[in-house]
């Protein structure tokens, strides 16, 4: 029993699927972004403090994460089409409203309400990608969906802190908001025209099967999900990962501003291009290195992981004791390159152990214990910043690095084959 007939799905129209929702993902760190680089002018013109500004990353994660797994569980449930698009109106709105803010406390209340919205996003629109696209290809689509979010911040922190520079924060984020409403009808239309399969992939199976078979027992459930070893270490590893990424996408513009006594845009150009391009770079190269040598290897998606988080301790921790710009260059360049490995290939490795109808579970879930915890990576940096400093609180992050790979290392030797034996056993994906 094939998967939606995904191995059927030709190349052009997977790559078709890919460019509309790259846009849609593209938007959606655009506008989640753009306030890091505005640092300096929102603490004049709102008065917020060092740890207000924290918040600002705090806040819209924490909601952001709580809402994924909700989100997850409903794109398994109900339309994935319906979710994308109504997530990408109501964050395109909020994001207007965000520039019409007064008082901290709007634009603190503003982030969370885009941590509501953009929760819906991203559990649909992964796995709808997944759903569509052959196993043969996949590591590569959500690498090539994932460079949305690098050109995202690159282009939002950018054009926000340029904004800001002009003394037009404002009406930076009310742009953006135009753009995503703008981007919604023909998007809408696009969905409306595809195979009802990619919206909801299990929904008429389920209906057919026998009431003994796994397709009826694989309806999501989120206690279940927690019952493979080798996802429940994900869970873990993952946050430790995203909460040094977190570190670096909140507070290096402010850092590096500072330090090297930089102006907004210089430094918001340097915090972004550098480390992102490479990252894109990154999820081309490990999207490769995943699908390629997964036909010999079953653990190979894994191994990309665990090398990941090996090559980007040491890097983690240079960032913040550096003291020439040019080394610092380079080495935003190294972190980059590699960290692209391990957020391109982190939902196709939980896919190895997940059946494919709790996909978008699975994304939620990820993003949930993600969230939680590098929600407080910008509020401890904006807390201790004068103390322990951002150089202070990489060098925790390098260590949280260490015990991610210790813990990939062991679900590799020890979790992992048992897992892809018994989904291989129940699912029809493989």
């Amino acid at each position: 029993m094939k998967e939606l007939d995904s191995e059927e799905n030709s190349a052009a129209s997977t790559a078709l699927l890919l460019a509309w929702m790259w846009v849609a993902y593209f938007l959606n760190y655009c506008d989640r972004q753009a306030v890091f680089a505005m640092f300096k002018v929102l603490k004049t013109d709102l008065s917020m403090s060092e740890t207000q500004l924290g918040l600002t990353g705090a806040f819209f994660l924490w909601v952001y994460g709580i809402g994924c797994p909700i989100a997850g569980f409903l794109a398994d449930r109900y339309s994935k089409k319906v979710l994308v698009i109504g997530s990408l109106i109501v964050w395109s709105l909020v994001t207007i409203a965000t520039g019409l803010s007064v008082s901290a406390t709007m634009l603190l209340a503003m982030r969370a309400a885009m941590g509501v919205s953009e929760a819906l996003f991203m559990p649909a629109a992964i796995s709808m990608t997944t759903n569509f696209t052959a196993q043969k290809w996949r590591s590569r689509a959500v690498a090539s969906l994932t460079t949305a979010q690098i050109a995202g911040v690159i282009v939002g922190a950018s054009f926000g802190g340029w904004m800001a520079q002009q003394g037009q924060w404002r009406m930076a984020f009310i742009l953006l908001g135009i753009c995503g409403l703008a981007y919604a009808l023909p998007f809408a239309w696009y969905l409306s025209r595809m195979p009802i399969g990619a919206d909801r992939e299990d929904t008429s199976r389920v209906l057919r099967t026998d009431a003994n078979s796994f397709e009826t027992k694989d309806r999501p459930n989120l206690l279940s999900i927690f019952q493979v070893p080798t996802f429940c270490i994900l869970c873990v590893a993952f946050p430790l990962f995203v909460f040094g990424l977190w570190m670096i996408y909140s507070w290096l513009a402010n850092y590096i501003e500072e330090k090297f006594e930089l102006s907004t845009v210089q430094a918001a150009w340097i915090s972004t291009v550098y480390l992102q391009l490479a990252t894109v770079l990154g999820l081309f190269v490990g999207g490769y290195i995943a699908d390629r040598f997964r036909k010999q290897f079953r653990s190979a998606r894994m191994m990309v992981l665990f090398a990941s988080v090996c090559c980007c301790a040491p890097l983690l921790v240079a960032i913040g004791r550096v003291e020439n710009l040019e080394t610092l260059k380079w080495i935003l360049v190294a972190y980059g390159f590699f960290s692209g490995w391990m957020i391109g290939n982190i939902f196709p490795a939980a896919f190895e152990v997940v059946g494919s109808s709790r996909r978008g579970l699975a994304v939620g879930i990820l993003n949930f214990f993600g969230a939680a915890l590098s929600g407080f990576a910008p509020l401890m940096v904006g807390t201790w910043k004068k103390s322990y400093g951002l150089p202070g609180m990489l060098g925790v992050a390098g260590i949280a690095y260490a015990l991610a790979a210790i813990l990939l290392a062991l679900a590799i030797f020890f979790t992992l084959p048992k897992d892809q034996d018994r989904n291989a056993s129940t699912s029809a994906d493989r």
